[in-house]
């Protein structure tokens, strides 16, 4: 199984994401940790940004064969990422992280395009309120993929 947790930079994907493979006991890649150490090379152009999330899918592809839950958390900002991601399977579940508007990166805003069908939106989660209220968000969108990992 493989789930895309994606949405824009700052929105608490990579939060969500270790709370979530912790659960699962699945493994996580970070985009931002699988372009430090494994796509270095790569940039922020659209083709770079192409070969990222066909990295992100390839990665996620190999664990899912092993009966493993692979969880990828990226940004995934458009159609054409979303489909390089999905050139070795679609995710099977897609989570949207749709709480905030926009994030410190310009470049990301304009060109982040919002996912047709998710299979999960998550626009409650509150990453800038107290501590008690962070963890009350992050406990809710985890029992909620939990219950759709479970269908």
């Amino acid at each position: 199984m493989k789930i895309l947790i994606m949405g824009l930079p700052g929105s608490g994907k990579t939060t969500l994401a270790r709370a979530l493979a912790e659960r699962l006991d699945a493994i996580l890649w970070n985009a931002d940790e699988v372009r430090q150490y494994v796509n270095s090379h790569l940039g922020f152009t659209t083709e770079d940004r192409l070969q990222q999330a066909r990295t992100m899918g390839w990665v996620s592809e190999q664990v899912s064969k092993t009966g493993i839950i692979a969880i990828a958390d990226f940004v995934c900002p458009t159609p054409e990422a979303r489909a390089a991601y999905s050139e070795f399977g679609p995710p099977d579940i897609l989570v949207w992280m749709n709480n905030i508007d926009e994030s410190r990166f310009a470049d990301t805003n304009r060109v982040f395009i919002p996912p047709e069908n998710p299979d999960l939106v998550i626009d409650y989660f509150d990453i800038g309120s107290s501590e008690e209220k962070k963890a009350e968000t992050l406990s809710r969108a985890v029992d909620e993929i939990v219950e759709l990992v479970k269908k």
